[in-house]
């Protein structure tokens, strides 16, 4: 069944008319048609029965003593559950005036009478298809609410619980690789540690992305800017941690420039942004290669850049890599494993502290991946 199917019959419309020939005439039709039907004959009871049954459509009259239709359509806009039921007035009164304040009452539309059976039929149609499709987006809107809401706890819980043991086995790992050299066990042994080694690290910073890009996409991540931060100290942080990864590879990484200037920053998504960048230059560059990350300074920003000389990017995964709505698995130089999420994170990090993120590459030369801090000048 098609999602914007739906049967007549679970439909109801309320007619409010005065006369009683045209309520029995109004029932017939629309009961032919496959729609409940409920009545009412004046507009008091009308709207008793709207608060305790709540019709999908209501057919009103407008000339009715007491309490008229455009009366009717008044008080039923001003009670906030109602308001939305759709309205189609039904009057022998033809002038603009009438009509016009029907529709700023709200009425949905409006059939003048007599009326033409066919003609008013197509209008209740028309109605009860725009509920039914309202229906439909929000039940699919509230279904996928829940899907999201399920994908972000998944994603959390998958982060927060794997998180804290690969942390541990990273630790552990580096005091084995540390406490060890090559010449005292079997170099099979050896090579076999030093990927273990490489692996959980690499598990850890993709866990550790997938919880930051959760909470960045469900809101529950705060930017917390911290002022006076020297750029300097930050990048030779992250520069000289990463260079013990870097040596597993033979690469070398160069730290070119300088700047003295301070910026008002998040330290951790600076960090993060850095740490990502340089990890991919080192998981794309060659053994034995080199990597450079030089710090230049442009009028009112400091620009911090990571050059490598590696397997490079082609043009056709260069358009995808910073879409969140495409995947694709790429692959280091050492067979290592990348989802893209890093760049991605980089990417919404470096914007929050005000910058932007922009990268050349062409394919078996390299890339260079550029990043700006705002800085007041000195």
């Amino acid at each position: 069944m098609n999602e914007m199917d739906f049967k007549n019959s679970d439909f109801t419309v309320l007619i409010v008319d005065d006369v009683d020939a045209n309520v029995l005439l109004l029932k017939l039709l629309i009961s032919k048609a496959g729609y409940k039907t409920i009545s009412a004959y004046n507009g008091k009871d009308a709207l008793e029965i709207v608060m305790e049954q709540s019709p999908d459509l209501i057919l009103l009259d407008i000339m009715m003593p007491v309490m008229d239709g455009h009366q009717v359509a008044k008080k039923l806009k001003e009670i906030p559950e109602k308001a939305e039921i759709p309205i189609i007035f039904l009057s022998a009164l033809n002038s603009t005036d009438d009509i016009v304040q029907g529709f700023k009452l709200g009425a949905a539309d409006y059939v003048s009478k007599p009326f033409n059976k066919d003609e008013l039929l197509t209008r209740i149609n028309h109605q009860i298809s725009l509920i039914a499709a309202k229906r439909t987006i929000s039940r699919q809107t509230e279904e996928l609410r829940k899907t999201i809401l399920g994908r972000d706890k998944l994603y959390s819980v998958i982060a927060h619980d794997l998180r804290s043991p690969i942390a541990s086995i990273r630790m552990v790992m580096e005091v084995l690789i540390n406490g060890i050299t090559k010449e005292s066990i079997d170099p099979d042994m050896y090579d076999l540690l030093i990927m273990a080694n490489r692996l959980t690290d690499d598990s850890f910073t993709l866990l550790d992305n997938l919880l930051k890009w959760t909470k960045s996409q469900t809101g529950r991540l705060n930017s917390v800017f911290q002022d006076d931060v020297e750029i300097m100290n930050l990048v030779t942080g992250v520069v000289e941690v990463l260079r013990g990864v870097a040596k597993l590879k033979n690469i070398e990484i160069s730290l070119l420039g300088s700047s003295d200037r301070i910026a008002r920053i998040d330290i951790d998504m600076a960090k993060t942004a850095l740490r990502n960048l340089l990890s991919n230059a080192i998981k794309f560059s060659f053994d034995g290669s080199r990597i450079e990350v030089k710090i230049t300074e442009e009028d009112s920003r400091v620009i911090v850049a990571i050059k490598d000389y590696g397997a490079g990017i082609s043009e056709e995964k260069q358009k995808l890599l910073f879409k969140a709505d495409t995947h694709f698995t790429s692959f280091g130089t050492g067979n290592e494993e990348g989802s893209g999420l890093g760049l991605l994170l980089c990417n919404e990090f470096v914007s929050r502290n005000g910058g932007k993120l922009w990268f050349v590459s062409e394919e078996g030369k390299g890339s260079t991946f550029s990043f700006d801090i705002p800085t007041p000048k000195k």
